[in-house]
């Protein structure tokens, strides 16, 4: 027994590194086991926010903070979610591997873990065996607790074959931590540099790295995870789906479209996840305009037929 756990401890800080590694045991029983020195790098981020009462701001350093946090939310939303999980358009090998290098910075884990994972939830959404259900596990769990139990730390293969077929994405699934170490180093670098050739900016290495990267990384997960949990608690439900999903307008916003989670979940396929002209969704305009540059095409459209196939009107439920 204690040279089981001291496999399992060995394991779990190799996965820091290399999430390739299996757990020695692992079964539905332990859906909800959480591993916390897996978990450290996690909670290690949230900690780090205090130094930017160390590091002070900038105007600089704040504005960094928010293109990182809304590249990386597009590449989350527009292909981690659109593309990787569902297939939503189709784009060139390079291009799909750009944006699968930074998703990954996000620190959300690598895109076939990330997919995988999502598939499995439409799957089974709001159902017993829904890993971040709101409804089955409670709050907090859908939010942030599913990812750090063991169950969920391995990527589903078996549920994306169509993707693990490219050895560059299995490279960055497996590494997932290279590529927010990459970004980390370069923000800082990039501090650095406007340190010593631009000093009337205030900044340096430690305030662009704690602003950049930690800062726009830390709310970047909770507005994601707020998906899994808020989208399913409040808003509305224009159509009746077997799950709990609501659409949400503040949600929508501050993830650039994904908050019309009532209106995906009728119709997963659709590119577009605002299907009234004043649902906004940023993300898709921006896929519109990557489709008009040549980058990416066949954006699968919301037939018209779901647009009216509405249940309720909007009512509050």
């Amino acid at each position: 027994m204690i040279l089981l756990k001291s496999k399992n401890y060995l394991y779990s800080f190799i996965r820091w590194f290399d999430s390739s590694s299996e757990y020695q045991t692992e079964s539905n029983k332990e859906s909800k086991s959480i591993d916390w020195l897996r978990a450290i790098p996690f909670v290690i981020m949230h900690l780090s926010v205090l130094f930017v009462f160390v590091v002070g701001w900038s105007p600089v350093a704040v504005f960094v903070a928010v293109l990182m946090y809304a590249i990386r939310m597009f590449a989350i939303t527009g292909f981690y979610h659109r593309y990787f999980s569902h297939k939503a358009f189709k784009t060139s090998r390079v291009f799909q591997f750009i944006f699968a290098a930074i998703g990954a910075s996000s620190a959300q884990r690598g895109p076939l873990w990330w997919a995988s994972h999502h598939r499995s939830h439409h799957k089974n959404s709001d159902e017993s065996n829904d890993q971040h259900s709101p409804k089955q596990h409670g709050f907090l769990w859908s939010h942030m607790g599913w990812f750090l139990a063991k169950h969920n730390f391995s990527t589903r293969m078996d549920k994306i074959k169509d993707y693990a077929r490219y050895p560059e994405l299995k490279f960055i699934d497996r590494y997932d931590v290279l590529m927010p170490v990459v970004l980390g180093t370069s923000l800082f670098l990039f501090g650095e540099f406007l340190a010593s050739y631009f000093p009337h900016l205030g900044t340096n290495g430690w305030q662009m790295f704690i602003w950049g990267f930690i800062v726009s990384t830390i709310f970047l997960y909770h507005i994601t995870f707020t998906i899994n949990s808020l989208a399913h608690t409040f808003g509305t439900r224009r159509y009746e789906t077997k799950d709990d999903s609501r659409n949400n307008w503040l949600l929508s916003i501050l993830t650039f479209g994904e908050g019309w989670h009532n209106n995906h979940h009728y119709f997963p396929g659709s590119a577009r996840q605002g299907f009234k002209w004043w649902e906004v969704d940023i993300s898709f305009y921006v896929l519109k305009l990557l489709e008009k540059m040549g980058l990416i095409w066949d954006l699968r459209a919301v037939p018209e037929k779901v647009k009216y196939a509405e249940i309720s009107k909007g009512e509050i439920v």
